[in-house]
């Protein structure tokens, strides 16, 4: 079918006259910025072309709600984030509910209003794209929902100070953060990510939270590097801005502030 033909398909299910199909695709068409392509074959798009004319299709006779199965899944990655910028502006111009499946961390943050986070067919958590980062209920969400690294240890109730939770673990390093009115048990589980941890040659002026590491590996990644460092017996990665090559098996300062130590629940 031509392009037009696949936009008006849903419209002539529903027995719509000719006059009103005509009008609504090439509306719908407009909105997805592919009317001069109406008398095309859809073979003959590309495949963000062809996406285009997949929404248009979807949306032509006004539904209640949109439903997405990973559609950008299978555009190349300069295309799948122009298109989701695309899809976020339609979807506020239709004023349409959407639900959207992905497993693009990604693609959830950047569209979403609200992010329901699933395990095994069960929600482990519900919120904004900025609370379910930032402020994760388990360490499946801390984990899935962006680079973090989990420390376990037991809780020292002693060291508690100034609203933080203190944290210590197996190879006693002492860990402060934040629980976030969660109720605190014997055994915890932190998360902090790794955009949160700080890296430098010379040691911080805080006193909380710093330790004396080793570089184990770095990955460069053009905008970010990704470096692993010792810590005990666990390994944790920090990503940090761009950096002047570290020497590996040299020493480095890791910190974090306390209030990006996130407490998980149970």
């Amino acid at each position: 079918m031509t392009v037009f033909e696949n936009v008006a398909y849903g419209l002539r299910v529903r027995r719509t006259g000719a006059t009103e199909i005509a009008e609504k695709v090439h509306h719908a068409l407009d909105m997805v910025q592919m009317r001069s392509f109406a008398s095309r074959q859809a073979a003959q798009l590309s495949g963000g072309q062809q996406q285009r004319v997949a929404l248009a299709r979807a949306f032509v006779f006004s539904p209640s709600v949109l439903l997405f199965d990973e559609p950008l899944s299978n555009l190349d990655a300069k295309l799948r984030a122009d298109m989701r910028i695309e899809l976020r502006e339609l979807q506020h111009r239709l004023g349409i509910t959407s639900v959207y499946v992905t497993h693009d961390l990604e693609e959830a943050l950047a569209m979403s209003d609200r992010i329901v986070v699933m395990r095994d067919g069960l929600i482990e958590q519900t919120g904004t794209p900025d609370e379910i980062y930032r402020l994760p209920n388990s360490a499946f969400v801390a984990d899935f929902v962006g680079s973090a690294n989990l420390i376990r240890g037991r809780h020292r109730s002693d060291l508690d100070v100034d609203g933080l939770t203190a944290l210590e673990t197996s190879t006693g390093h002492i860990v402060y953060g934040m629980a976030y009115g969660r109720t605190v048990g014997a055994e915890l589980v932190v998360s902090v990510r790794t955009v949160h941890l700080r890296i430098s040659t010379e040691p911080p002026a805080t006193a909380q939270n710093v330790w004396h590491v080793p570089v184990e590996q770095t990955v460069f990644q053009g905008d970010f590097t990704q470096v692993h460092v010792g810590w005990g017996t666990q390994h944790l990665i920090a990503r940090c801005a761009a950096m002047e090559p570290l020497a590996l098996g040299g020493e480095v300062y890791i910190s974090v502030d306390p209030r990006h130590v996130v407490v998980l629940g149970a």
